[in-house]
């Protein structure tokens, strides 16, 4: 876990602007350590809230020794790819960071550590954090968590990358302003290097993935409202992870999250998108298994309208409203609050 005062750096070479840099855009958005800046050359001097919705002044700079130099003693790695690979042209970056004395947050399945670990010269101030690394081997889940009377928002989506956390982390911000005894659990390398907790669930092994979710819930028993992080989704070829997040978390209530803009995977994208009635109606039947578990309902969307301009958003969700029949927002132009009231009365 970071320590609030230390500076940091992100490290975003070439994706500032790409689907892959979600990593980086999160942590933008919603650390709370100061961020120095993020660096990525072919837009040094530009600012990130040219790149995204954010009120945060961080400047883009050209190297990591300008990072350094402001002051950062800590670099995150800023890009999620498919796959969760370092890529080779930044292993010369790694270096120079660990050389400088700097610590490594790294989010990708490569690990740091193994490769670059003789590097730390001295363990009480510079440390390598590999998220991916499971912290402890669950049982294997039983549905305690359809026990408790809480409310449990599991988010699901169409796609990988569409909003998930970020919806999450804006309804969780909603209902802590208005003081309910809510938790939110992490269950992404983002997520985790945001809230310093959490699961990175897609680095367990299959058999233990439902028991890390339960695991995770029950130790949130106490709480009011609990919100779930969504990864994946059962409409990708390449996604197992919503079927465990739905066994571990025996959800009340679902959240869909969507792009706007993308009638297909983002890839494969000879993958259509369904009918989202459909789909809807699949998520439910699927975290519901004919009564067996608590019934979950879609009780809103989610959607991601970042790639229309604000009219086309508002028609966007006007006409999504009118055939799903559901309250639908987009989380960072619009906020979360109308789904926030629905949880609260349902």
């Amino acid at each position: 876990m970071l320590d609030k005062h230390q500076k940091i750096a992100v490290y975003m070479e070439g994706h500032i602007d790409s689907d892959y840099g979600k990593m980086g855009t999160g942590v933008v958005r919603y650390i709370k350590n100061q961020i120095v800046g993020v660096i990525d050359k072919t837009h040094a001097g530009r600012q990130m809230k040219e790149f995204m919705d954010t009120e945060k002044e961080v400047p883009i700079l050209g190297t990591l020794q300008e990072a350094i130099t402001l002051g950062a003693s800590v670099l995150i790695l800023g890009i999620a790819p498919s796959g969760g690979r370092i890529p080779d042209s930044w292993h010369s970056v790694i270096d120079s960071a660990l050389d400088a004395g700097m610590s490594i947050v790294n989010g990708l399945h490569d690990l740091i550590h193994p490769k670059w670990g003789s590097k730390i010269k001295n363990p009480d101030t510079q440390w390598i954090w590999d998220i991916r690394i499971p912290q402890f081997i669950p049982a294997i889940a039983t549905a305690r968590a359809a026990t408790l009377q809480n409310k449990r928002i599991l988010f699901v989506g169409t796609d990988m990358a569409v909003g998930k956390m970020t919806a999450g982390l804006e309804l969780y911000k909603v209902l802590q302003n208005e003081n309910h005894n809510v938790g939110f659990i992490a269950t992404g390398q983002i997520g985790i290097t945001i809230t310093g907790n959490g699961i990175p669930l897609d680095a367990f092994k299959v058999d233990h993935a439902c028991g890390a979710v339960e695991h995770m819930v029950m130790e949130q028993a106490e709480k009011e409202i609990v919100i779930i992080e969504g990864q994946g989704s059962l409409l990708h070829p390449g996604s197992t992870a919503t079927l465990p997040l739905m066994r571990g978390s025996c959800p009340t209530h679902l959240v869909l999250c969507l792009r706007a803009d993308k009638p297909t995977l983002r890839s494969p994208e000879h993958i259509k998108i369904p009918d989202l009635t459909a789909f809807i109606a699949l998520n439910e039947a699927l975290a519901t298994v004919v009564g067996t578990y608590p019934q979950a309902k879609v009780i809103g969307i989610a959607s991601n309208t970042s790639s229309l301009t604000l009219a086309e958003a508002e028609k966007h969700i006007q006409t999504l409203q009118e055939k799903t029949g559901l309250v639908v927002t987009d989380p960072i132009r619009f906020g979360m609050e109308p789904i926030a009231q629905l949880i609260i009365a349902n």
